[in-house]
């Protein structure tokens, strides 16, 4: 296939992203489900989860710099070396203190690791493949959730935490191999002439957003879908447990199942549908995700058969797939290379902020309203997003349109003057 993989680069960095991916997944699994084993305690599962949020909102700003002003394919390389580093110690301890120390660091280091890639991709395939090259990536992450988290609670189950961290490494040491070898002229990595410092340089990465007519509806929706996410969460397991009836091994299938429809849609991504506008995917995904949310959260007056969710929760993988990919390429299609590192930073702060957000508004709500009217609000949230983004894509589409009517001095310039169809719809840059 002629595309994203036809650059050597880009391939040798999406397998290296599929090892990293998975092995993070590993610890994802296993971590969490080693605290419960241990402790028996389900904060001290929760507060594990929060950990591995928490760091990618307070490292932004540093994280977002070093991916601009750094070799980008070092850096990751560089994070993969830590992350590698700061597991060791659960060969020989494992109690709650040493995992949650653990989770915290890794995802520190993380936060570095996703803007440095992101901002990546365009270098290597150019800004006109980067809808088909976030659906590979896609692909990545979907088959990683499914072959990482699978053999994270498999090395659990059979032979302990040292061999979860074994395996763990294995998978960094593979992806540090692939990206060694530098990718060529293409990867040259934009910093600026004279380092700014490091608070400014953040400081100029959050304007870059409010500069530019085309992220501010994103960053709304971006805003919006995190904190639904976060309400996901917590609403999930208590929609499966008390309204369905199931138990945690159904959790467990409709969680795994939205990697089949994710697979689904990144393939078409990076293929059929790799021509799209990514505000359309953006804002088209997040209507279709708060529709199925709300089929599924009212479903259960007429079926509780977790045959009939497993189909819909596998639905539901396709449009995160492109709400995720569309929000993505957006940035990547309007930010300069040279600030590309610290907006995508924080993008990413502003998903984790909006789930822990999302979630804790969710559990203190809970026994005040209910689970039933907070659903409806999450789908509420996902419509809300969809229809900011297709809204704003529209008039701003309607404006540059009528544009060349006012150079050109009447109305039948104006008519005249109007773009093709298929440049307009590409979403050209203004």
């Amino acid at each position: 296939m002629r595309g994203p993989l036809g650059e050597p680069g880009f391939g040798r960095l999406w397998v290296a992203a599929f090892f990293a991916e998975s092995a993070e997944w590993m610890l994802q699994v296993a971590l969490p489900v080693h605290l419960f084993r241990t402790t028996g305690s389900a904060t001290s599962t929760a507060l594990s989860i929060v950990l591995g949020m928490l760091p990618m909102v307070l490292l932004s700003p540093l994280a977002g710099v070093v991916a601009d002003r750094w070799d980008r394919r070092l850096v990751m390389c560089a994070v993969s070396v830590g992350q590698a580093l700061v597991v060791l110690p659960l060969l020989s301890l494992s109690g709650a203190a040493v995992v949650y120390v653990v989770m915290a660091a890794q995802a520190g280091l993380a936060a570095a690791f996703e803007p440095a890639r992101s901002a990546l991709v365009p270098q290597l395939v150019g800004v006109g493949e980067v809808t088909a090259a976030n659906g590979l990536m896609s692909v990545n992450g979907n088959v990683a959730r499914l072959a990482g988290g699978w053999l994270g609670g498999a090395l659990l189950g059979a032979s302990g935490l040292g061999a979860v961290v074994t395996g763990y490494v294995a998978a960094l040491a593979l992806a540090v191999i692939l990206l060694l070898k530098p990718f060529g002229r293409k990867e040259n990595t934009p910093g600026a002439a004279v380092p700014e410092p490091m608070l400014r340089a953040w400081l100029d990465g959050l304007r870059e957003v409010a500069r530019h007519r085309r992220l501010r509806p994103v960053g709304a929706a971006v805003v919006l879908g995190s904190v639904a996410q976060g309400m996901f969460l917590v609403l999930f397991v208590v929609y499966v447990l008390d309204t369905l009836g199931g138990s945690e091994a159904d959790a467990g299938l409709l969680r795994g199942v939205q990697a089949i429809g994710g697979l689904t849609a990144g393939l078409a991504l990076a293929t059929i549908a790799r021509r799209i506008a990514p505000v359309a995917l953006l804002g088209w995904g997040a209507l279709a995700m708060g529709v199925l949310s709300a089929v599924i959260w009212n479903l259960a007056a007429v079926t509780t058969a977790i045959g009939v969710y497993a189909g819909l929760f596998m639905a539901v993988g396709a449009p995160a797939v492109l709400v995720g990919a569309g929000q993505l390429a957006e940035v990547q299609s309007v930010v300069p290379p040279e600030r590309a590192g610290r907006v995508l930073s924080t993008v990413f702060a502003v998903v984790s902020a909006g789930l822990s957000a999302g979630a804790l508004l969710t559990g203190a709500l809970i026994p005040v309203v209910g689970s039933a009217a907070l659903l409806d609000a999450q789908a509420g949230l996902y419509l809300l997003a969809g229809l900011i983004v297709l809204v704003a894509h529209r008039t701003s589409r309607r404006r540059w349109e009528y544009r060349p009517a006012l150079l050109g001095g009447g109305r039948k310039a104006g008519l005249a003057g109007r773009p093709r169809p298929g440049r307009a719809a590409a979403g050209l840059r203004r």
